[in-house]
């Protein structure tokens, strides 16, 4: 059996079409299949259209939040209840083509435990979030090895790829990295990226930079690494500076002093407040993780047993 598992927030629109569309591939290639939509806290008609199709199809379940815990919560509670054999994680809005999963299930078949499907082109992104997007993912492969420069969260991935992500521990998720972190035989194929055919996207500029910081802290030790090299910086910068006022005493020229005494302080202020800030983000991870709350909670669920979160 594959498991076919749908993140959706506020998809009220696209839910009966995604669930149409994915039906119909996977009925052609003879697959035994079900359909899993995570409602992720929607405030519009998502579960309610779940509902209704779970009534009319068998192989369509359906799994409810109590609120929104993010599309990371959403692709683990999916893995956690898939029957299948395999899984692939595709989104709501169908701008992951649904048409390439009969090939991702030929290369699984031929021994490839990770089907990776990679951006060829990004779509109608907008020129700021290609230019945060190309930021972020440099900054993660310079400090993590892993590179998700078209990395996307549209992917097949064995029953043991999806045993071992769910064995780990940790509540902070970034499940694009921790499916490249696992390894296992792997592969990709290309897609472009669709256009989204009704609502709009969930991600505002607020929501992306709080995404990005808490994934970058997640796989890096980059911000720490920071703060060492502008200390070496300002290091270097003040031996030079003392260096310059030691040779001006000794020739018998005062040096200025009330203009430099204040750059100095607020250049060192402005550094160890941003230390600070950087190590109190990091605690605020720790403190979060150390808690052990539950990635999400379900309210409802519909298609099989409840399942322990």
């Amino acid at each position: 059996m594959l498991s076919v598992i749908i993140p959706a927030y506020n998809e009220e629109e696209n839910i009966r079409k995604a669930a149409g569309v994915l039906s119909s591939i996977l009925t052609a290639e003879k697959l035994d299949y079900e359909l899993i939509f995570v409602d992720d806290g929607s405030t519009d008609a998502t579960w309610r259209e779940i509902s209704v199709l779970s009534t009319e199809e068998d192989c369509i379940k359906g799994v409810r939040f109590s609120r929104n815990f993010g599309k990371e919560g959403a692709i683990f509670a999916g893995l956690k209840r898939a029957k299948g054999e395999a899984a692939v994680i595709i989104d709501c809005d169908l701008q992951h083509p649904p048409a390439l999963i009969p090939e991702m299930c030929k290369l699984w078949k031929q021994g490839f435990e990770v089907v990776e499907a990679v951006k060829r082109t990004r779509g109608n992104e907008n020129l700021f979030y290609k230019l945060f997007a190309k930021m972020f993912y440099s900054a993660m492969k310079a400090n993590s090895d892993i590179d998700l420069a078209r990395a996307s969260d549209f992917k097949l991935l064995d029953r043991k790829v999806i045993n071992a992500l769910l064995e780990m521990p940790e509540r902070l998720t970034f499940f694009r990295a921790l499916s490249s972190w696992v390894g296992f035989n792997r592969t990709a194929i290309e897609f472009d990226v669709q256009k989204r055919e009704n609502g709009k996207s969930k991600w505002g500029f607020r929501k992306l930079v709080k995404f990005a910081l808490s994934n970058l802290t997640s796989f890096t030790y980059f911000p720490m690494q920071l703060m060492t090299v502008l200390g070496l910086i300002f290091f270097v910068f003040a031996l030079g500076l003392g260096v310059n006022t030691i040779v001006q005493y000794l020739n018998g020229v005062s040096a200025e002093g009330f203009t430099t005494v204040i750059i100095l302080v607020l250049i060192t202020g402005s550094v160890i407040m941003l230390g600070l800030g950087i190590i109190g983000y990091y605690i605020s991870k720790i403190y979060e993780e150390i808690k052990f709350r539950p990635r999400f909670i379900v309210t409802q669920e519909l298609g099989f047993e409840k399942h322990e979160q």
